[in-house]
């Protein structure tokens, strides 16, 4: 959980890093090039520009590329952000995959992590050790659904570049060409609003105004210009929303005040929808679903369905809009592709929950079983008495009387003569070795010795 709140804590950071870019030159005004001629205010922009070349530029120029193709073949900036949505999706669909597979299984293991809490109590060392290996065992990353979901908000970043600075990276200018279409524009009395940095934004609006003239002009004679369209659906997507809903007028306006709403809204459907389909599958060791466990689970994310809604908004009204477009279509595309997903996972999850639901009643009819055994046993003996004896001891008295058996039986068919038959030592048949009173060790020497006298005496 610490995990997961560190790395939205990070999004959030890297976003408003974004808003804190634009609101430092929010009060930046874009008139520096007034009341010049727009010839000497594009050849001043140019000659002050530096063209550099940023690191982030290798994912921006790939994105601008990409974005300029979108717009080329359809014609329409809102639809080929939607698309761009789109195409995201499908690249980042197998970590989505993997980010869904680990949510899922978090989610399952719900009832056995609260069932461990309830074990260990206060001693959470072996709670969260015991927590891990039940992790490692079920292949779940404790960070990997939460990290791989943070790559679309990484992606928005080179993103928002692009849509910002269109001139430069969806035309494909130097840095020193475009800020002198800027100044050309500024310079001709065009309005690029108060915040200087989106005014290329602005600027690109006006090109196929302007597109003569720039081409006349030696300083963006080579420049690669493009009329561009902004309006999607009857708004300027790249306006920027007024949180005053009470002063909008029009269409343009209310539907550009709309659009963050609407984002907004999407986002928190879309993460309560996904957070009530994940935790369906929360199931005990016995494979039951576990209402309890969910609701904890529910409420231990309350925090994260409020964030992405609540940073969402904020930006839509800080933001040009096409930045919300972006938002919605990602919120849209991404609550389609987790339902499907979400469907096919709980299919699998619950083939492995009936067969651990059959063995758990087979488990319970035998414990039934040796219950019912127990209270019979108690039935015929109430007064607890019970033979302690071995089955290893029954045994052998069995063997014992059945070898008794068998030489009684032997002695009854084969009788041993008398004359045969030893008699004991001691006189006593059933004391055979006894040595009583009447034992005399020379018994049989002075026998010998008399017999010997009586065989002379013959003689």
């Amino acid at each position: 959980m610490k995990k997961k709140v560190l790395i939205w804590i990070l999004a959030v950071l890297l976003l408003l890093s974004m808003v804190g870019c634009a609101a430092g030159t929010a009060n930046t005004t874009t008139d520096k090039y007034a009341g010049m001629e727009p010839a000497a205010a594009a050849e001043s922009a140019a000659a002050e520009t530096k063209d550099t070349t940023s690191l982030s530029d290798i994912i921006r120029v790939p994105f601008g590329y990409l974005l300029d193709w979108l717009y080329t073949v359809t014609n329409n900036y809102g639809l080929a952000l939607i698309l761009f949505s789109l195409i995201v999706k499908l690249v980042l669909l197998p970590m989505s995959v993997k980010s869904k597979k680990s949510m899922l299984k978090m989610s399952r293991l719900s009832p056995q992590v609260k069932a461990l809490e309830a074990k260990y109590g206060d001693d959470k060392q072996k709670y969260q050790l015991a927590v891990q290996q039940m992790y490692k065992e079920e292949g779940v990353s404790m960070g990997g659904g939460c990290l791989w979901s943070f790559i679309p908000l990484i992606i928005l970043l080179p993103l928002y570049y692009v849509i910002r600075e269109p001139i430069t990276y969806m035309m494909h200018n130097s840095r020193s060409i475009s800020e002198a279409i800027v100044a050309f524009m500024q310079a001709s009395g065009v309005n690029l609003g108060k915040n200087a940095y989106y005014a290329q934004l602005a600027a690109a609006g006006h090109i196929g105004e302007f597109m003569d003239d720039l081409k006349a002009l030696a300083v963006t004679a080579n420049a690669n210009l493009q009329a561009m369209n902004f309006q999607f659906l009857g708004i300027d997507l790249s306006g920027i929303p007024s949180i005053k809903f009470w002063e909008c007028e029009g269409w343009g306006e209310i539907g550009l005040f709309l659009i963050p709403v609407v984002s907004a809204g999407l986002q928190a459907a879309s993460m309560w929808i996904s957070q009530k389909m994940n935790n369906q599958v929360a199931t005990n060791a016995d494979g039951e679903q576990d209402a309890e466990a969910a609701k904890t689970a529910n409420q231990t994310n309350m925090t994260m369905m409020l964030m992405m809604p609540l940073m969402s908004l904020w930006i839509g009204f800080s933001m040009p809009a096409a930045i919300s477009i972006y938002w919605i279509a990602q919120a849209v595309f991404g609550a389609v592709q987790d339902y499907f997903l979400t469907k096919h996972y709980r299919k699998v999850y619950e083939e492995e929950d009936a067969v651990r639901q059959e063995l758990a009643a087979k488990r319970r009819a035998e414990e039934a079983e040796k219950e019912r055994q127990r209270a019979l046993r108690r039935e015929q003996n109430p007064d607890g008495i019970t033979d302690n004896v071995s089955k290893k001891k029954i045994r052998q008295q069995e063997k014992e009387a059945a070898e008794k058996a068998a030489r009684d039986y032997e002695a009854k068919k084969n009788p041993v003569p008398e004359s045969e038959v030893k008699k004991p030592l001691s006189g006593d048949p059933e004391r055979p070795y006894c040595r009583g009173r009447a034992y005399d060790p020379s018994h049989y020497g002075r026998k010998r010795a008399a017999e010997s006298d009586a065989e002379q005496t013959k003689e």
